[in-house]
């Protein structure tokens, strides 16, 4: 299963929408028939690669043992039912290490393998099902809530800066975190910013750091829709959304540009003139963005969280004290420490000469 898990790894960045899975293929005796992993959406699923792997290496699966990192599909999608594959192959014998939380599947993968006599179990060991559920978080939060798992990335000073008072922020971080930093938007279906970041970097938000398939969606909070045509991230590679709060963008000069240009725009009014964040997550969902990536500044910062719409702190703390300097978000001012925000880590990991750290809301 740890085999298999490392094979799902590789299919980050290729099969969004669909869930990230591996499969391993093995004899009684723990040989090695097939392997594989989910390839492009509309392409095989990792038992079918792990299937075909075997009959590459002229190896016979009748009676052999498969591991899935995920539950089989038991639907006709783009690609027929996975656990029908591994029945007509003659498997006997298929350990998962997470069921899949889709409502047409749901353990109806398991049930249909035992119905038809493959012994069907789930995997003993829980690091294995953690580490299954951690490669799926984005798939899961879609699944289960409709909207996308939420990251937000930040690069800050010891001192909480992000950058000096007259805006300058490149770079806190070095080389290593920012490669890193690009590692984790392969991982998103999406990555999100702000206006007030566009205007101030320019950013092109795509991957460049490392190799991936696929480009995520660039999307952009612009209320009053104030991007300029020239920006950066309205050039390839990629696709642009820019979210506005405008109720008709009729003899909107910007709005035929940015058209022309080849960006979406659609109206998500909020309150108060802004954009509908909660709304915006829901619409995310239903595009199959599974993971979502935040690279803003401090107010679309706080405004994500003040919504309680983040699911993950991706913070690079850098050994600088900046002083005086923009915030990481802007939250409001509290009365009680007992009204603050609480968070539980889940990693403290060093990245070149900066610290990558990753938390998580404590929630009840």
């Amino acid at each position: 299963m740890r085999h298999a898990l490392s094979l799902a790894e590789r299919a980050i960045g290729l099969t969004d929408p669909n869930p990230r899975v591996g499969c391993v293929i093995v004899a009684a005796d723990g040989r090695l028939l097939g392997q594989g992993h989910t390839q492009a959406a509309g392409q095989a699923h990792a038992e079918v690669m792990a299937l075909r792997d075997a009959q590459a290496r002229g190896e016979s699966v009748l009676g052999a043992t498969a591991y899935v990192t995920l539950e089989p599909c038991a639907h006709h999608g783009r690609t027929p039912p996975c656990c029908d594959a591994l029945v007509a192959a003659g498997l006997g014998h298929v350990v998962v290490a997470l069921e899949d939380s889709n409502p047409q599947v749901a353990g109806q993968g398991m049930a249909r393998l035992r119905a038809a006599g493959v012994q069907a179990e789930w995997v003993e060991d829980p690091a294995l099902s953690t580490a299954a559920r951690e490669l799926n978080l984005g798939f899961l939060s879609r699944m289960q809530r409709g909207r996308p798992f939420v990251r937000m990335k930040m690069a800050a000073s010891l001192d909480g800066r992000t950058a000096l008072e007259n805006g300058v922020s490149q770079w806190i971080t070095g080389p290593a975190a920012r490669q890193d930093g690009h590692a984790w938007r392969k991982r998103a279906g999406a990555v999100l910013s702000g206006i007030g970041t566009v205007r101030d970097d320019d950013p092109r938000l795509d991957v460049r750091l490392v190799d991936t398939v696929l480009q995520p969606l660039r999307v952009i909070v612009d209320s009053r829709l104030e991007i300029s045509p020239a920006a950066r991230l309205l050039q390839p590679p990629g696709q642009v959304v820019l979210c506005h709060a405008l109720e008709s963008l009729e003899g909107h000069a910007t709005a035929v540009a940015l058209l022309e240009k080849g960006a979406e725009l659609i109206s998500l009014p909020g309150p108060g003139g802004k954009v509908d964040l909660p709304a915006l997550l829901d619409e995310l969902g239903r595009r199959g963005i599974n993971e979502l990536h935040v690279e803003a500044g401090h107010k679309l910062n706080g405004s994500l969280l003040r919504t309680g719409l983040v699911d993950e702190l991706l913070v690079y703390l850098a050994p600088l004290l900046l002083g005086p300097g923009r915030e990481l978000a802007a939250l409001p001012a509290l009365s009680q420490l007992d009204q603050a925000q609480r968070w539980q880590w889940q990693e403290c990991t060093p990245i070149g000469e900066d610290l990558r750290l990753r938390a998580r809301p404590l929630r009840d």
